[in-house]
């Protein structure tokens, strides 16, 4: 069993300097979308760097990059708005957020796909998992919502949100996309209940993948949650840094 207490620490601390003064949700807001952005398309392959990703983000052209990878940074931006106009609103998890969600990642890119469940089957490249048959989606994304309403809800935040991330994506609901929407709720999560959101780096990526197999496959939970704990511990860094204060 993992233990949350020094997260719940470093909340509190955080709590304790609410309200943050306005430029320092600018600055730190602007930095963290670009970071969010950047590794979570990187993770899927996409080649824009952090600085292209920035420049693409202010609407100019990169050369010799595909028009998908500018999608990319583009969407997942207004997919970033999105969940945080959720935030705000306070909602339970649904599957009308998780399409909609989904539907900004793939805008430009596949309309047909966007915010639909697959109707194929599919296999995740490199990994053991193989997600269940199509036949099964709309039922499996229904007892998802279900455990995420009466077993999730006892869980600590960081544990919640690092279950839901995991077992979406076990599922595997859409034919594309399921890596950004999956960090899109984790973060959704997190951020609902006053934590910082996580930006996964790209670098971890070889081992983040797995942990989620051996989440997948040998239904051992605990290596993905100390993954998804260490990288919310160091989310807490840039606020500590924007206000001066030694964690």
């Amino acid at each position: 069993m993992l233990d949350f207490t020094k997260l719940d620490e470093l909340k509190q601390k955080l709590d304790s300097f609410r309200p943050l003064p306005p430029e320092i949700v600018t600055n730190l807001h602007e930095d963290l979308v670009l970071r969010w952005t950047y590794h979570s398309n990187a993770i899927e392959g996409n080649t824009l760097t952090l600085k292209e990703t920035k420049v693409a983000l202010e609407g100019i052209t990169i050369g010799g990059k595909s028009m998908r990878e500018h999608f990319e940074a583009i969407n997942h931006r207004e997919a970033i708005f999105f969940v945080e106009d959720l935030v705000k609103k306070n909602e339970p998890l649904s599957e009308w957020q998780i399409k909609s969600i989904h539907q900004l990642i793939l805008k430009n890119i596949d309309n047909k796909n966007a915010g639909t469940y697959r109707k194929t089957n599919v296999i995740i490249s490199g990994a053991d998992h193989v997600p269940p048959d199509a036949l099964h989606v709309e039922n499996d994304m229904q007892h998802f919502i279900n455990w995420y309403q009466i077993e999730g809800t006892s869980l600590h935040p960081v544990e919640r949100a690092a279950r839901v991330h995991a077992d979406f994506v076990k599922i595997h609901p859409f034919v594309d996309g399921n890596g950004r929407t999956s960090r899109l709720l984790m973060n959704l999560e997190l951020t609902k209940s006053g934590f910082p959101p996580v930006v996964l780096p790209v670098e971890n990526r070889l081992a983040y993948y797995e942990a989620l197999d051996r989440a997948h496959t040998k239904n051992d939970y605990e290596p993905f949650l100390m993954l998804i704990a260490n990288i919310a511990e160091s989310g807490f860094k840039p606020y500590w840094h924007a206000l001066g204060v030694t964690p």
